[in-house]
């Protein structure tokens, strides 16, 4: 570790360039020597007085703990808890699993072209049926299906197009979510077969004049949800009066309001309901623009697939290690919420959150960590009702650095000044690209966890979460970056 002198001029140049009252405390408190008193400066700011902390820091190289504060205390991790389940599934499914995705029947192919009964699109929990591998393209894995069929005869399916969601059971969304997350894109429901994330993407913006209606766009153009538009264009300058509805249980999207004139095109993700329909709709879509027309219309189920069935199409998801870096990465809810459920249809055979928790349980014990007094209620962080320690969360990323998959699990990692959530966090020389961890923001939370290569060359595995901070988002954000900034510094 370094001395206090260099380290306090290492600090200071960053401070210098960037100065937020986090990092100055910080670094004024390591004139005075040590990281315990730098951290100490961070977290005993006079703004965090009615805020609980937990913080506990470890050399990797030794295993030793070089700083903690409250690391058993429970608090709530938000997207932090994301880490916990990324870790499970990849212990349990390795990085290289892919998730096959098919279309099936049991029904005969004739001489005209026609299948004589149900055909099933069977999801088994790909969170990647989507344009996010296909350049954008949101359909085009139902078009290479689709082309699949054409290219074997298929004209017409004479009976349902039935999506097919029965590897997971139970509630599609996560205990305690707030009813405001449930009508966005980071609250969408969850199945086995879901597709395009379970949004519809609009994008919104402004007509040629003051009053004209504003312009929308909608991805996928899919006859499965209606959007309604009342909103006008506003007064250059003004502000956004946009208010979007969609009632739980319905497919009509209502927008109300204004956009101001000259304003930037916005895209707001809108979670669809009932997955399964969704991803089935789509697909008939598809069909009926390849010339192969649904003759009994669609419909889902969980039940088991008829006796018979034969694939007549497929499509492979990407590795499980490209499946975790979208999760950690982006801070992707769905995608976690379908690992969660995976682990337990893997480990327990029965895809529930029940199962699933049972079986990061068990991993995490494999770990060495008791959660005896931890509380997850979902696999996202999302949920209000998760607890986890710092203590735990810290030993959960020391243990992934010995883990086989380790290199895996870092590189899902955001990566500070560089990609995902911290694309534009910790951008100056001390941190950037030597801060790989996961972030985590619900009202009143944030949290921050993962690892950090130090100046010296030592790294460290840290976890830091404060919760009950009435004050500004942004406040807690600087306090959590410093921490990591004087870690990079040692």
């Amino acid at each position: 570790m370094r001395g206090a002198p260099a380290l306090a001029a290492a600090l200071l140049t960053w401070v210098v360039a960037a100065a937020p009252p986090a990092l100055r405390e910080a670094a004024a408190a390591d004139r005075r020597g040590g990281l315990q008193r730098g951290i100490d400066a961070i977290v005993d700011a006079p703004r965090f007085a009615h805020a609980w902390w937990g913080v506990e820091v470890r050399n990797l190289r030794s295993g030793r703990v070089v700083y903690a504060r409250n690391p058993e205390r429970n608090l709530k991790p938000a997207s932090t808890l994301k880490l916990v389940t990324t870790a499970a599934a990849l212990d349990a499914l390795g990085p290289d699993a892919r998730i096959r995705t098919t279309v099936e029947t049991a029904g005969r192919l004739d001489g005209l072209g026609r299948i004589l009964g149900d055909v099933y699109l069977v999801g088994r929990g790909d969170p990647n049926l989507s344009g996010r591998f296909a350049d954008g393209r949101p359909t085009a894995i139902f078009e290479e299906m689709a082309e699949a069929l054409r290219q074997q005869g298929v004209r017409r399916i004479e009976g349902r197009l039935i999506g097919h969601e029965g590897l997971f059971s139970g509630d599609r969304r996560g205990d305690d979510w707030s009813w405001g997350d449930l009508v966005w894109g980071y609250g969408a429901e969850v199945s086995a077969l879901s597709f395009n994330d379970n949004v519809a993407l609009l994008t919104v913006a402004p007509g040629e004049r003051e009053g004209d209606p504003i312009v929308v766009d909608r991805v996928p153009a899919s006859a499965y949800y209606r959007v309604t538009s009342s909103a006008v264009t506003g007064p250059r300058g003004a502000a956004h009066e946009l208010t979007l509805q969609r009632d739980l249980g319905s497919t009509l999207i209502r927008l109300s309001g204004a956009v101001a004139a000259g304003s930037a095109p916005q895209t707001l993700s809108v979670a669809v309901e009932d997955p399964a329909r969704y991803a089935a709709t789509v697909l008939a879509e598809v069909l009926a623009a390849k010339g192969i027309l649904v003759s009994g219309g669609v419909d889902t189920t969980s039940q088991p697939l008829p006796a018979g069935t034969r694939v007549l199409a497929g499509h492979e998801s990407p590795p499980m290690a490209e499946i975790v870096k979208v999760v950690n990465k982006v801070s992707q809810n769905l995608h976690t919420e379908m690992l969660l459920r995976l682990l337990g249809a893997q480990a327990k055979g029965e895809g529930s959150v029940e199962m699933g928790h049972a079986a990061v349980d068990e991993f995490l014990r494999r770990l060495g960590i008791a959660t005896e007094s931890w509380a997850m209620q979902d696999g996202s962080g999302l949920s209000r009702s998760d607890l986890v320690s710092a203590h735990g969360m810290a030993a959960l990323l020391a243990g992934m650095d010995r883990h086989r998959y380790a290199s895996a699990f870092r590189d899902s990692l955001p990566v500070a000044g560089v990609d995902g959530t911290l694309a534009t966090r910790m951008e100056q020389p001390a941190a950037r690209g030597k801060v790989v961890a996961k972030t985590g923001t619900i009202r009143h939370v944030n949290a921050l966890g993962g690892y950090v290569t130090a100046r010296s060359g030592e790294r460290f595995a840290f976890y830091a979460a404060v919760n009950h901070h009435p004050g500004p988002s942004s406040d807690s954000v600087a306090a959590l970056d410093a921490i990591a900034v004087l870690l990079a510094a040692q």
